[in-house]
């Protein structure tokens, strides 16, 4: 099934980790969910068991460049998490491509980073994240974000990295 949805996640949303292990498109919606509150409450843990354990998990984003295993996400979210740079944002306008044991999630997610100067930047990033049913619960496997504007991504890089 192909749709578009009014879903919104962003800092409003709640850890579901529980309810990922429901099979229906449900649960799939409930790691998502997850997802976006261990980004915007920078829970590590909870990022840690939505991606998937597999090797070939992938992170393809403008800080992490392309990234490999849900280690090695876990890891980068770790020091953004623990970095100088506060990220919030909400992913919307969102076209979902669901199957019996996949969801496809594509849209954009919307929001700020504040530095160490408290200074809000927008920030607007083409997303798309791939989960699986597998071993018991929905994980994810896959996810492309994309800064289209050059110039802003620079700056978001040079923020998150420290390096100018």
């Amino acid at each position: 099934m192909i749709k578009h949805s009014e879903a919104q996640y962003g800092p409003d949303a709640r850890d579901r980790l529980a309810e990922a292990a429901d099979p229906s498109v449900q649960g799939a919606y409930a790691a998502l969910e997850s997802f976006y509150y261990a980004l915007n409450h920078r829970d590590a843990t909870a990022l840690r068991e939505d991606w998937s354990d597999h090797p070939l998990a992938q992170l393809n984003n403008p800080i992490g460049g392309i990234l490999r295993s849900g280690d090695a996400v876990a890891d980068l979210y770790d020091k953004i998490f623990n970095g100088p740079v506060r990220v919030e944002v909400t992913f919307g306008d969102i076209v979902e491509y669901l199957g019996d044991d996949h969801a496809v999630f594509a849209g954009r997610e919307t929001g700020a980073y504040t530095g160490p100067d408290g200074v809000a930047v927008p920030l607007r990033i083409r997303t798309s994240r791939y989960f699986r049913y597998e071993n018991g619960r929905w994980r994810q496997f896959h996810h492309h974000g994309s800064i289209d504007d050059a110039d802003a991504l620079r700056a978001y890089q040079e923020a998150v990295t420290g390096s100018a």
